[in-house]
């Protein structure tokens, strides 16, 4: 595929952020708590050799490590934050609305649209590790009212079922941008075709666990992909309980991404 780039596990930008007390207006948690980060791309902290993918600036795969560890309430605006809970309790706050005190666990999700102006904080209280995948994209129209939506992904009922999470479907979250975020459980030798709205949408695919060939290219944990310009991609199964999240979205022009940078002070 000439349109499209890969993203190897190791390739991804890896740190650590402790709570060491040096950020603690923005790290939460005792000072033996900290957080591992694996960025797909390249955005303020968020660190690796690609600027992002269509209006898509963030896809961080996180682990909070201790109780009470995570991000103190921080302000965003003009920015879509999607949040994916894979293991543990995430405690999310955010000022959508009247504001509001969530707990997701393994399976729940939110789209949290800051628009005009929004806060959020984003906690794991109990001992256990919490495993979280951050996406963040720009608004497809700046300032609007903040909102607030969550969901929950069961696969023990869709084991083997391409599920939108996010987009225009009539299950899936609603998102103030052309995106949609799909996810995928499903067993070795299963195959399953996806295809674009137009071939001006492009598609980022994440291999969460297990191993796929997408479209001719053998993706392993934690690896990924980005294609555009196509028809259609193949998503062949390798191992059993594969693991996939697909986000399809229409490939911006600089125009967009200008407007936006002249309305935004900070993230």
């Amino acid at each position: 595929m000439s349109n499209s780039f890969v993203i190897r596990n190791a390739e991804r930008g890896h740190d650590m952020i402790t709570s060491d007390g040096s950020r603690a207006s923005y790290i939460a948690g005792h000072p033996d708590g900290f957080v591992t980060r694996a960025s797909s791309f390249n955005f303020h902290d968020y660190q690796t050799g690609r600027p992002g993918f269509g209006p898509v600036r963030v896809f961080g795969d996180e682990v909070f490590h201790g109780a009470g560890c995570g991000y103190n309430m921080h302000p965003h605006h003009n920015f879509v934050i999607c949040a994916f809970v894979f293991a543990g309790d995430l405690t999310h706050i955010n000022t959508a609305g009247a504001g509001m005190v969530d707990r997701l666990t393994a399976g729940d999700y939110y789209v949290f649209s800051a628009g005009s102006g929004g806060k959020h904080a984003e906690l794991s209280v109990t001992p256990e590790d919490m495993h979280v995948i951050y996406l963040w994209a720009l608004p497809g129209q700046l300032f609007l009212p903040p909102s607030y939506h969550r969901g929950h992904f069961d696969f023990r009922k869709r084991r083997n079922d391409l599920v939108q999470l996010v987009g225009d479907s009539d299950e899936a979250l609603p998102i103030p941008q052309d995106l949609r975020v799909s996810r995928l459980i499903a067993d070795a030798g299963r195959s399953f075709p996806y295809r674009p709205r137009t071939r001006s949408h492009g598609l980022y695919v994440f291999v969460r666990e297990g191993a796929v060939i997408c479209g001719g290219m053998a993706l392993g944990r934690r690896d990924s992909t980005g294609v555009w310009d196509v028809d259609e991609i193949s998503l062949e199964i390798v191992e059993d309980d594969t693991d996939v999240l697909i986000v399809e979205t229409i490939m911006v022009d600089d125009t967009t991404i200008k407007a936006w940078e002249g309305s935004h002070a900070g993230h």
